[in-house]
């Protein structure tokens, strides 16, 4: 049996948000070596992800939303995607202990 995945996307505001993260635990926290890695392990989530992108519960919002935001979680982090037709587009990378509501 074969496994489709999904194409993946990205938008600007996820790619700004990993940049972000990598650059607070390389440069504050002063460990490149754990940025390198959640960096990775994010990539590889969401990789993995793309093979079924739909078999996980919706991440709730109280905005109402064209697509649902379905989450990934990785360490202190989520990353959100939307799936439209083929394509799990990520959207977002944020802590986990932030106000979620009033980013996403």
């Amino acid at each position: 049996m074969s496994r489709i995945q999904y194409k993946i996307q990205t938008l600007p505001t996820y790619e700004f948000d990993l940049y972000e993260a990598g650059k607070y635990i390389k440069d504050v926290l002063k460990n490149q070596a754990a940025a390198e890695k959640l960096i990775s392990d994010i990539e590889k989530a969401i990789l993995d992800r793309a093979f079924s992108p739909l078999m996980v519960k919706p991440y709730p919002t109280k905005k109402k939303r064209k697509h649902l935001y379905y989450p990934i979680y990785i360490r202190n982090f989520i990353v959100f995607y939307v799936v439209i037709g083929n394509v799990m587009e990520v959207r977002r990378l944020i802590y986990k202990k932030r106000d979620i509501d009033n980013i996403l």
